[in-house]
């Protein structure tokens, strides 16, 4: 092992005479009381720094405090002069601890501190054990600095390392970076669930995109938007008629020109695809009686509330998969909550019917919350394996089944028409501090409607009138 001991000696010197090392932080932020307090009490800890071959002498770690001296009009400050060493690495590592030891360094200067240390040689793994740091916190911050939009954005904000990291997924599409980044720094609890709703659309949009691929590469025209039940210029196929009076299908008109396709992707991330002909006449086709099928157009006030219930809907999709990552995070304590046998207690109450249902059927959620595979509707139940390996972990099994049982009740519907029972699991993760989404707030009915999702008008038209 390396003997990183560093020896020296104090000196007395006039902080105006002093040079500044290139610093892991590249601002010396110092405040009006930090100042104040080194005018009355001058600088109590000795900076680091060493000579120069001129005779002059560098500061390695202390920069606040020189500024802070300058400005108090200190005569002289303590100064802990060393030899000088070239090793990059060494001078980077110090500057980190001391910096953290005093006023912390923001997630953007570590970030860049990682990357200095990178750039010098070091391992992932040397650079946490250098810095007292976490590896996947290295990780995360050295993949942030290799992406140009992440990193400008860490350093322009208030970011945490993980947040600038999602925005990875986002480089191309700068609209979701400043919508995650104005989450991020407005509403930092929302910020998981902005950021699964995000990934959800850019899916959703990856799929409608391959559908429309392959329907172009079929000689099809893609339609912006569904034209609807009254459009005089597409007619849909499910409503057209053969002449031997049998419906139309799509291999029917693979060949024939004029013929359409309107691409829309449910919450689900599943394409759906609606044919239409430009003139079913001219292909030999006529329309079926639709008489009373369709009562007219919607009203505006019906389009709004429609909106409301796609968005609600996509909203939801994406608050389940943070729901429950948040949930297996739970499970995967050491410790659990200090009222999880009142919760277990009340979920074999309250809750019956939910752990009813969801253990005939195996509890596959259960099972995927502590990270078990399912077990086959034949097989010996895993959970009670995982107990006879691991005894002490009966509460956190039981917990799971408690909480698999109630997810596995939870769908879009749910709010739509939340119950007592749904009012009450969703209250009990708040409880142990999970973040509500705004559509799971009106579950427990602390918002009337899902704010911040802002239904929009042109996408509604794109989905075309999703469920």
């Amino acid at each position: 092992m390396n003997d990183t001991t560093v020896t020296g000696t104090i000196q007395h010197l006039d902080p105006h005479t002093l040079l500044l090392e290139e610093n892991v932080r590249p601002t010396a932020p110092i405040t009006p009381a930090f100042v104040q307090s080194i005018r009355e009490n001058g600088v109590l800890t000795p900076v680091l720094a060493h000579h120069n071959p001129d005779g002059s002498i560098t500061v390695r770690a202390g920069q606040r405090r020189v500024f802070a001296a300058r400005e108090a009009q200190l005569a002289t400050i303590p100064v802990y002069l060393v030899e000088a060493d070239d090793v990059a690495t060494e001078r980077i590592v110090q500057q980190m601890v001391e910096n953290d030891q005093r006023e912390p360094l923001t997630d953007g200067e570590r970030a860049a501190a990682f990357q200095q240390l990178a750039f010098e040689g070091l391992t992932v793994t040397a650079i946490a054990r250098r810095t007292g740091s976490k590896t996947r916190e290295v990780k995360t911050a050295l993949a942030v600095t290799e992406n140009a939009a992440a990193a400008t954005a860490l350093q322009e904000h208030p970011l945490t390392l993980d947040q600038a990291a999602v925005l990875i997924e986002f480089d191309t599409d700068e609209h979701t970076r400043s919508e995650l980044i104005h989450v991020a720094t407005t509403d930092p609890a929302q910020f998981p669930h902005a950021a699964q709703r995000a990934r959800d659309e850019k899916t959703r949009a990856q799929a409608k995109a391959a559908a429309e691929a392959d329907l172009i590469g079929r000689g099809y025209e893609i339609l912006d938007t569904d034209p609807g039940y009254y459009d005089t210029q597409y007619t849909r196929i499910s409503e057209l008629l053969t002449a031997e009076d049998e419906r139309v299908t799509v291999e029917q008109i693979e060949n024939i020109e004029g013929r359409a396709a309107y691409v829309r992707v449910y919450a689900d991330g599943e394409p759906s695809i609606t044919y239409f002909l430009h003139d079913a006449k001219a292909a030999g086709f006529h329309t079926y009686n639709t008489s009373g099928t369709h009562s007219g157009p919607m009203t505006e006030e019906q389009k709004a509330e429609r909106r409301t219930l796609i968005a609600n809907n996509k909203a939801w999709a994406s608050a389940e998969v943070v729901r429950r990552d948040w949930l297996t995070t739970l499970l995967s304590r050491k410790t659990l909550p200090k009222d999880t046998g009142l919760v277990i207690a009340l979920g074999l109450t309250v809750h019956r019917q939910a752990i009813s249902s969801a253990t005939r059927e195996g509890n596959e959620l259960a099972h995927q919350l502590l990270g078990v595979e399912p077990s086959g509707y034949f097989e010996a139940d895993k959970l009670a394996a995982l107990l006879e390996q691991m005894p002490g972990k009966a509460q956190h099994v039981a917990l799971a089944i408690v909480l698999g049982a109630c997810e596995s009740v939870t769908s879009k519907q749910t709010w739509r028409t939340p119950s007592p029972t749904d009012a009450a699991y969703f209250t009990q993760l708040v409880a142990w501090g999970y973040t509500l989404s705004d559509v799971e707030r009106i579950v427990t009915g602390t918002d009337d409607q899902a704010a911040d999702i802002n239904p929009d008008p042109e996408q509604y038209a794109a989905d075309g009138g999703e469920d």
